[in-house]
């Protein structure tokens, strides 16, 4: 039976890797510094002795623990350095010292940062491992110094690590205020499926199935997202007539919306494609937008069980913004 370190015990995927792993029967050691039902060491990843404390008996670590975009606003730069960077490199020097020998580090799309947006005129993105992120934030700055931290550490001490950039899985309202009054919560999470989301089930995967080759990869960056049914073909035609390339592609799709007075976007400005996580890993995600549509047909929730289980955690002690409390 393998022993496992999950960071971010407390939180999202955190937690649904803990349940995940104790329901197949591993060891888990969750660390988080907030105490939960699926925390078993209570400390900072940037604390070494709470971290070295966690190792005993470790042999692979998942390490999604992190402050998020929504504490751009709540934390300093320096909080960020310290949690995302300084905790990362922490996990990894004590994940050597410790012989670890699988190493799996949550990064997130918002890394991309502004090559994401294309110009004014231009045709949506083609968002693949390829683009060279340009941070739009202190969250995006610190995600991408943890990634080639990582790297390096691969290279100098041969840790096998995959880093898996994963798109929105949050259960949380969009906090962008003009989006959420354009559209209902559900309509707009059921867009998303189509470019920039992924369920949370299929995250949870993508990272087990990281665990398990990271040692033959080595190294590796890889896009978790939903798999879109779109092609570079429709890039020019999805950055301003979305709706029309949806409709020809699900001509199901506005029946169902439209029984909802739901909307599609006009505009889709970027693409998600996790063709190297699902070659590389054999990783088959199962919630894409064709589930969504067929749940909607039947009247069902298109969220995956573990999804609803874990539910919303929101991202801080007191209300902040829109975001609930932990």
């Amino acid at each position: 039976m393998e022993r496992i370190l999950v960071t971010g015990s407390a939180g999202h995927l955190g937690e649904a890797l803990v349940r995940v792993l104790m329901e197949r029967g591993h060891d888990v050691v969750g660390l988080d510094v907030l105490a939960s039902p699926f925390t078993t060491v209570v400390g900072s990843v940037a604390d070494r002795d709470v971290v070295r404390s966690a190792m005993p008996g470790v042999t692979a670590v998942l390490h999604p623990a992190t402050l998020h975009k929504p504490h751009v606003g709540s934390h300093t730069r320096q909080d960020f350095v310290d949690t995302n960077v300084t905790g990362t490199l922490t996990l990894l020097e004590e994940s050597v010292a410790a012989g670890v020998g699988s190493f799996v580090f949550t990064s997130t799309t918002s890394a991309f940062g502004r090559a994401l947006t294309p110009g004014a005129g231009r045709p949506a993105t083609w968002i693949t491992e390829d683009v060279v992120p340009v941070p739009r934030n202190v969250y995006g700055v610190t995600k991408t110094a943890a990634e080639n931290l990582c790297e390096l550490v691969h290279r100098d001490h041969g840790l096998p690590v995959v880093v898996l950039r994963t798109s929105r899985f949050f259960p949380e309202a969009d906090d962008r205020d003009e989006v959420r009054n354009a559209y209902e919560d559900a309509n707009l999470k059921a867009n998303e499926y189509l470019y920039r989301r992924v369920d949370l089930q299929d995250v949870v995967d993508a990272h087990l199935l990281a665990m398990a080759a990271a040692p033959s990869i080595g190294f590796d960056r890889m896009i978790v997202s939903a798999t879109t049914p779109f092609t570079p073909t429709h890039l020019t035609e999805l950055h301003g007539s979305a709706a029309s390339v949806v409709a020809r592609l699900f001509p199901d799709q506005p029946e169902e919306y439209g029984r909802r007075g739901w909307r599609m976007f006009d505009d889709i400005d970027r693409v998600y494609v996790n063709d190297r996580a699902r070659s590389a890993l054999g990783w088959t995600p199962r919630y894409d937008f064709a589930h969504v549509l067929a749940c909607l047909s039947a009247g069902e929730d298109f969220r995956s069980p573990l999804a609803a289980a874990v539910g919303a955690k929101g991202y801080h002690t007191e209300t902040t913004g829109i975001y609930t409390i932990r």
